[in-house]
């Protein structure tokens, strides 16, 4: 006969469960006076806002590890257009803008945005077209010039139109062409609301012109049969700036660190850095932060 015949169901239950507890292993001396898991402190990361040429060009991949392994600080970028950028800066969800149209940056400043603007490089624009030149300009150094025989010919144009600092330029070299576009513009000119590398590209599928800055041009892999068409008008002098955005504005900004990368950026270390960036022995930005920039 079996023993637990005859007890009830709850002493069964009872028998049952001790009999579990008698063969458990106990638990060891280490697993009772385990420490929880140690959490490693966050990593320091800063947020960048800038213009897509520091990115397109290669630039970033090349500096800011140098500048992590400096400092332990690392940097996430977000690429856009200088007023785009400027925008996202504004709204307190970068702690650093780095961009290029100066207007613009003075204005984020002196609107209490941004602490101060600090020259760190600069480059220049060139005027990119078919190789074939049907335009008839390559080799002049007159920007104002070229620009005007593409607007007179109809020829087609690409515009980034996406409030950047090169769509900036591009507007203001129009006025010193004396090319009102709001009156002669039509199908030849095409605003596409997309970074440089979008635009070298439909320039090259579609045989058009376009202004550039150079360091995305040097580090376009499609260039199609694109070529540099005019360069060399002191008009296309291309400056970058920085700027911490004021924690007075928005107190979540990470004022030390994003300081920290504006030093960087502007000291011997940043700078050497700048100038050793180069595609195929060409230097694609040239640093001036120490000559006072502009």
């Amino acid at each position: 006969m079996n023993r637990f015949h005859g007890l009830t169901l709850s002493k069964r239950r009872l028998l049952a469960t001790l009999a579990i507890l008698a063969i458990a292993p106990p638990l060891s001396l280490h697993a009772q006076s385990a420490s929880p898991p140690v959490v490693s402190s966050a990593t320091r990361t800063i947020i960048v806002a800038s213009t897509t040429s520091t990115q397109d060009s290669g630039l970033f991949e090349h500096i800011l590890p140098i500048f992590t392994a400096k400092t332990g600080i690392t940097v996430r970028v977000i690429a856009q257009g200088t007023g785009q950028a400027l925008d996202t800066a504004r709204r307190g969800d970068a702690d650093v803008a780095f961009v290029h149209a100066r207007s613009q940056e003075e204005k984020f400043v002196a609107d209490g945005f941004g602490v101060a603007r600090r020259p760190v490089m600069y480059n220049d624009f060139v005027l990119i077209g078919p190789a074939s030149d049907p335009a008839g300009i390559k080799g002049t150094k007159d920007i104002a010039i070229a620009l005007k025989a593409i607007s007179d010919k109809n020829l087609p144009f690409v515009s980034r139109g996406d409030r950047s600092g090169t769509h900036a330029a591009e507007l203001n070299l129009w006025k010193l062409a004396s090319v009102n576009l709001d009156a002669v513009k039509g199908p030849w000119y095409r605003e596409i609301g997309q970074g440089m590398g979008a635009a070298l590209n439909t320039a090259g599928a579609s045989e058009a012109y376009v202004l550039a800055d150079r360091g995305t041009w040097l580090g376009f892999k499609n260039r199609q049969n694109l070529a540099i068409i005019v360069e060399g008008d002191k008009r296309l002098f291309n400056q970058y700036g920085v700027i911490l955005v004021d924690p007075k504005r928005h107190p979540h900004v990470k004022a030390a660190d994003g300081k920290a990368f504006i030093d960087w950026l502007t000291g011997a270390d940043g700078q050497k850095a700048i100038s050793d960036y180069k595609i195929g022995g060409e230097q694609l930005f040239f640093p001036n932060a120490g000559a006072g920039g502009v």
